[in-house]
């Protein structure tokens, strides 16, 4: 190969990066892909350019809850009040309406948002030239782990496994129920219960890991991320180097906490009801699952923490050299001299040196966080408000919204 020859591959290479980073944005949709996807599509559900979230919801939702309820007649048409109704189950409201509903509510949701933070990467933009290619790479590989078949899977033997944990726990019941009937002859579960174990119990199941994963492999991405070289600013006017617009990404993501919630809440409504319940058990339970929910999306963000603060270390550093040059300047200008190490050297350097005040005092407010209170507000108000509509169920309202208000504030 001639120099020539070389040169021009190297350059062809280098016109090539930005658009494969623009291309592997494009084609990073997080609710595309993978065999549950491609059976939906197939079945004609979705297509590529529609999910179709809020049809799909109502039918996995008339799966989930409304066969079961017809399957359950006419028993489960009973009153709500009326012990072992159907319709007074908070766990199967819980679960496989608010919680199936919102899983596939949130599938569109999430794939805008995180759509979006990911191609204001190369809009920004924040990547350096070097390392376009390395962000392709990253998305890719990502977009790999997407459609993985082993991974969703495993998120359905999990899904069977959870299912089958329940029917032990159904089955073992020692009243009778819409779910199962209790005799002297032994415990026998109704078409209903049935339906909740091979369908019902596995969707939810399904779609919770499911989500769980695709923000894993999300995660991942961002932290690869993290490591390339980032064209950061430490003056940027969002007071995280030019990373700002990444902090609300979680916001993408209340439905599908709402919907976790949704069942976790259910769950322990049902326990409380049998139980008695203190306001300071009551903050525990809301506030250990409001750092499970936090500590899920501080996870990718806190690789930003490392390029954050060498960011401002090396800008304070700079500027605070340049501000020692610009004061002795103007001391010079004033008192003739400096007053401190004065030297004739000092005194022949140029006289227009730039002010960094201000950039120094910018650069002093970054933060290296970038999962701030502002930032979260939303999506902790959808992980709190069904565990506060449970605990509201015993509690006095003025306690739950007490201790509502004030974990919302921290």
């Amino acid at each position: 190969m001639t120099l020539e020859n070389g040169v021009q591959a190297e350059t062809g290479k280098a016109a090539a990066a930005p658009r494969r980073g623009e291309t592997a944005a494009r084609d990073y949709l997080a609710a595309h892909g993978g065999p549950f996807f491609e059976l939906q599509r197939r079945l004609g559900l979705l297509h590529e350019k529609s999910l179709k979230s809020g049809r799909r919801a109502l039918l996995f939702v008339a799966l989930a809850w409304f066969v079961p309820l017809l399957l359950g007649m006419p028993r489960s048409f009973l009153a709500p009040d009326t012990p072992g109704s159907y319709l007074g189950d908070l766990g199967v409201w819980g679960r496989f309406v608010f919680g199936i509903g919102a899983f596939v509510l949130a599938e569109q949701q999430v794939e805008r948002g995180l759509h979006v933070k990911l191609g204001q990467f190369l809009k920004a933009p924040l990547i350096a030239p070097g390392s376009v290619g390395a962000f392709a790479d990253a998305v890719t590989t990502a977009l790999v782990r997407r459609d993985s078949r082993v991974a969703e899977a495993v998120c359905l033997i999990l899904a069977v496994a959870a299912a089958a944990m329940a029917f032990l726990n159904t089955h073992a019941a020692t009243e009778s129920s819409w779910a199962v009937v209790v005799s002297p002859e032994g415990n026998r579960l109704t078409a209903t219960a049935w339906w909740m174990v091979f369908v019902s119990q596995p969707m939810f199941f399904f779609l919770l890991l499911r989500g769980l994963w695709r923000h894993l492999v999300w995660a991942q991405l961002l932290r690869r991320i993290a490591r390339l070289d980032l064209r950061l600013v430490a003056t940027h006017p969002d007071g995280n180097g030019g990373l700002g617009f990444l902090a609300s990404y979680p916001n993408a993501y209340v439905l599908f906490i709402f919907g976790v919630s949704a069942a976790i809440g259910a769950a322990v409504a049902k326990h409380l009801l049998q139980e008695s319940l203190t306001t300071t058990t009551f903050s525990i339970i809301a506030s250990g699952w409001l750092v499970i929910v936090l500590a899920l999306f501080a996870y990718p963000l806190s690789a930003f923490s490392k390029p954050l603060a060498e960011l401002k270390e090396k800008s304070l550093l700079m500027l605070g050299t340049q501000a020692t040059r610009y004061q002795r300047l103007n001391e010079r200008k004033i008192l003739g001299t400096n007053v401190a190490a004065a030297s004739a050297d000092e005194a022949q350097q140029a006289d227009d040196i730039a002010d960094p005040s201000k950039q120094f005092e910018t650069t002093r407010k970054l933060s290296a966080m970038l999962l701030s209170r502002s930032a979260v507000v939303p999506v902790a108000a959808a992980a709190l408000l069904p565990i506060a509509a449970a605990g509201a169920t015993i509690l006095p309202y003025k306690e739950v919204f007490s201790v509502l208000k004030k974990l919302l504030l921290l």
